[in-house]
């Protein structure tokens, strides 16, 4: 069992609910749908009436047809009608049923997504993005499929209720009997509970490894064809899809045996009434078709009762992957505001004050820091991998939370912004520039929607006089691709900063990108941080020469502390840490570097 389910542990952010708490926020989904509800519940009772009737009209035929008189007429059409009622209260039902559930899960899986949208970027670095499409896809889709079979049980349930008190009203003692046998049936379905919601929670867990699985390797495939690595991929899904097979199967062997053991109590039951109703039948104590109706009533009367019991696991099975949901709903972000004050126009005045940041306990990342980014000021950060540069940007943009000191703008502690007013005064563009599957104009729309496609290509012309714009298809209504695969990197580049010109930003944060791009495309590149530099205060990690040299200042980081800060010409004459860095990142950039290599040829 261990080796079963390894790799499937709970996540951090999962939690336990009880019944009755599950059972309370379902309900809150149907209470805008209670009128349709009402509906149905009118519609189940009809259909609960007209099933617990027919046993009755024919035991009044058979009763008729033994004292000689002429019924078969009146019972068909009896019958009939019935049918007919039925079946028009049970689309009815369906109809009504079908609509509220899609309704009810539409909700449910908006406020996943939205759960999973106002989570903080931590929370992504720290959970698998697979498994959080599976809660928000697979298990809302689950809940909705229990959501119909409830309906079908209150209809069994409506049913079994009118049909003890027409059995009541036949042999009162039989009947006590009968209903002496239902807390075993109970019991025995009691017993499948825990491993029901047992089996289905890790059923879950399995189809959201197997979504990991699928996401990673769809995501990483260039990488690995690169590296020709398809059969490994392919070996590691066979894996994770293997694991699923077995848990599916354990899962169906005990969800289908709650009705063969139900339905074998309820067996045992029905014999020991037909015994003892035969006897009293022959006895003369009660009529033949008194004894008829009774067996036919008990008959329908187990159905109800045993689907009702088996319906509890499966019921179990609905609230494991409901509470998956919640939980994701309910998970707390680690960024908390303590206000929710409108950042209008600020100045971009940024202060780390004594700020202390960590990943996890065990690694710390930022040490007593302090920083001072004065309005309008430009500032490089450089240093080795793990010096702290990523987490200064992502700390300011509001991506993580720091534990101590404080963080200003204009003077203000950054917790108490409305995130969504703060941030929209943020101009991002990362390391690796994400681009939406659509046009170009509709990816720089991303950042200012009331832009118009005048405004975005007028923005766009102000780099290079448009001449990037030329070298695509169809301008800024080319298309793109997923993930801008139909661009260079310099391209996306380009799209993502006029993305953040068409934003005009009060605050700029850019990690460059790593990989190089031709000169010309270079040159254009620089000229779009310009523009957008002349009215911002910018953070930036340098990776280019040409934007260290354009700072106004350089911060040298050494695992999580300032070393040394200045401009580009007096780090240099000191000779320092930041010289060293130099000559190791930047140096081979320099024009008199390439010059002499070209000399060298």
């Amino acid at each position: 069992m261990a080796a079963l389910t390894r790799g499937l542990e709970a996540e951090k952010y999962d939690r336990t609910y009880s019944d009755k708490a599950l059972v309370a926020r379902i309900v809150a989904y149907f209470r805008p749908h209670k009128w349709k509800a009402v509906a149905v519940a009118v519609a189940i009772t009809g259909m609960a009436v007209l099933g617990a009737l027919l046993p009755i009209i024919i035991a009044r035929s058979l009763n008729a047809g033994i004292e000689g008189q002429n019924f078969p007429t009146l019972l068909a059409a009896l019958v009939f009608v019935a049918g007919v009622l039925t079946w028009a209260l049970a689309g009815i039902r369906r109809y009504l049923t079908a609509q509220v559930t899609a309704d009810v899960v539409n909700a449910m899986r908006n406020d996943a997504f939205d759960a999973a949208m106002r989570q903080d970027l931590s929370f992504y670095d720290e959970y698998n993005s697979g498994r959080i499409v599976s809660r928000i896809t697979s298990d809302t889709q689950e809940f909705g499929e229990v959501v119909t079979i409830t309906t079908d049980v209150v209809n069994q349930l409506a049913t079994a209720v009118i049909l003890i008190f027409i059995l009541l009203g036949i042999e009162w003692r039989l009947t006590l009997a009968a209903l002496a046998m239902i807390p075993i049936v109970v019991a025995a379905a009691l017993a499948f509970r825990r491993l029901a919601r047992d089996v289905t929670r890790q059923s879950s867990r399995a189809l959201a490894e197997v979504n990991k699985s699928i996401q990673e390797a769809v995501s990483g495939i260039r990488v690995a064809k690169n590296f020709r690595q398809e059969r490994a991929i392919y070996d590691d899904f066979l894996r994770v899809n293997e694991q699923a097979y077995r848990i599916n199967i354990r899962r169906a062997f005990v969800l289908s045996n709650i009705f063969p053991t139900l339905n074998a109590l309820a067996g045992i039951g029905t014999a020991i009434l037909v015994y003892f109703g035969g006897r009293s039948a022959v006895a003369g104590a009660l009529s033949i078709a008194s004894w008829y109706l009774f067996v036919a009533t008990a008959d329908r009367f187990w159905f109800p009762v045993t689907n009702l019991s088996a319906f509890w696991s499966q019921f179990q099975a609905g609230l494991a992957a409901t509470e998956r949901v919640f939980a994701l709903i309910d998970a707390e972000p680690s960024v908390v505001q303590t206000a929710a004050e409108p950042l209008d126009d600020p100045r971009g005045d940024i202060v780390f004050d004594h700020v202390y940041f960590r990943y996890s306990e065990q690694e710390q990342v930022l040490n007593d820091f302090c920083l001072h980014v004065r309005p309008g000021e430009t500032i490089a950060l450089v240093g080795h991998t793990g010096a702290g540069k990523s987490s200064i940007i992502k700390l300011v943009a509001r991506f993580y939370e720091f534990q101590e000191g404080r963080i200003l703008i204009d003077g203000q502690d950054i917790r108490e912004f409305e995130l969504t007013s703060y941030r929209a005064r943020l101009g991002i563009v990362s390391q690796a520039p994400f681009l939406f599957a659509g046009t170009v104009a509709e990816n720089i729309r991303y950042a200012n929607p009331a832009a118009t496609d005048e405004e975005i290509e007028a923005m766009a012309c102000r780099i290079g006089n448009g001449e990037w714009l030329e070298t695509l298809p169809d301008g800024i209504y080319s298309e793109v691709g997923e993930r801008g695969s139909r661009l260079s990197m310099g391209q996306r580049q380009l799209v993502a900063l006029t993305r953040v010109l068409v934003q005009a930003p009060r605050i700029f944060i850019l990690d460059e990108a790593t990989a190089s791009v031709d000169p010309f495309t270079e040159s254009q590149i620089q000229q779009a941080l310009d523009l957008i530099m002349e009215n911002s205060t910018a953070i930036i990690i340098a990776h280019r020469l040409s934007t260290v040299r354009s700072a106004d200042r350089i911060i040298v980081l050494q695992k999580g502390r300032i070393i040394e800060e200045g401009s580009h010409r007096a780090l240099m004459a000191e000779g320092g840490h930041y010289a060293e860095l130099y000559d190791t990142y930047f140096r081979h950039q320099s024009p008199r570097y390439l010059g002499a290599r070209s000399y060298g040829k």
